[in-house]
């Protein structure tokens, strides 16, 4: 699978005496988690915007911090990731035009910030909370694309692509929200990140979807799940992948027994239309009723090599 580089997102904690712990709690964290990822084939990270700091504050500056990730057979930081919540009162939210300009100001920050780890893609949560958007009307769909060719005009400026990602229980959702979403949106600056469980949960093909726009696509978040949204469990406030009762662990790893994203489907699209470039492995609170991060990690490059780059090749 030489066409396809793979990049671990970088949810992880791991149990101690003294309860759980990130790799931001140490240098010894930080070197364990980055050799674990490395050693099992992952040569990319993709990190959290709000964690930008802390690593300046860890290493100084993220020049030393890159060459850390070289050191250790990390090539780079590849995508960023940058999901408010938008509660509107607050902060404003891309459906709202009169709050564009700062939140463009604030995405122009964090791409600055970041540019010596040459990140690829700013990877983004393009709406509120379902419940502060719905309706999700035609009009309010045209002032989020607007706001986000604004960004992606933006982040090409710094070499970054912007990508939007549609959690579950994104105001971005169904397969029609989507297509009129894109449909408001200029190709040229608004690209898409292809979640796998994200989409199954909220009843969207994952392949389906990356075919219609393979184009566009310039990254993905590789999980498994086993439900599809019971009964409009996206309206769930603050957090309805924690917050909502009917299920308790929305995401897996690649490979469990009874996942539901059509992994053959996915790689064959994906071997289709020819994409090059990096595939990003997410564990989303992997840890849920005593699962493991390092395992899961482990697992899912096993289900890669093993099964995944035989359907690629």
């Amino acid at each position: 699978m030489s066409n396809l580089r793979w990049s671990y997102m970088e949810h992880w904690s791991l149990p101690t005496a003294r309860g759980v712990r990130t790799q931001y709690a140490s240098m010894a964290e930080m070197d364990k988690f980055v050799k674990q990822v490395a050693s099992v084939g992952f040569t990319g990270l993709d990190i959290f915007d709000f964690n930008v700091r802390a690593l300046v504050d860890m290493f100084g500056s993220l020049e030393s911090y890159r060459a850390f990730l070289n050191e250790r057979g990390i090539e780079k930081v590849v995508g960023l990731f940058h999901g408010p919540f938008y509660l509107e009162s607050r902060f404003g939210a891309p459906h709202i035009r009169e709050s564009h300009d700062a939140l463009l100001a604030n995405c122009e920050r964090i791409v600055q910030s970041a540019e010596p780890l040459g990140v690829e893609t700013l990877i983004v949560m393009p709406a509120a909370s379902y419940p502060y958007v719905e309706p999700v009307t035609d009009e309010k769909l045209a002032v989020m694309g607007e706001f986000w060719n604004r960004v992606g005009e933006m982040t090409l400026r710094y070499g970054v692509k912007t990508a939007a990602h549609h959690e579950f229980w994104c105001g971005i959702r169904s397969h029609d929200e989507l297509e009129r979403f894109y449909a408001s949106t200029d190709p040229r600056y608004v690209f898409l990140c292809v979640d796998t469980a994200q989409h199954v949960i909220a009843g969207v093909d994952p392949v389906e979807l990356y075919r219609r726009y393979s184009d566009r696509c310039c990254a993905f978040h590789f999980k498994d799940t086993h439900d599809v949204d019971p009964g409009e469990e996206y309206r769930t406030l603050p957090d309805a992948e924690l917050a909502a009762e009917p299920v308790r662990r929305w995401f897996w790893e690649m490979g469990t027994e009874d996942g539901l994203v059509d992994w053959h489907g996915v790689m064959q699209a994906l071997a289709d239309t020819g994409y090059r470039g990096w595939v990003t492995v997410e564990h989303d609170k992997a840890d849920i009723g005593g699962g493991s991060y390092s395992e899961s990690t482990c697992v899912a490059m096993w289900y890669q090599k093993h099964v995944l780059s035989r359907i690629y090749s």
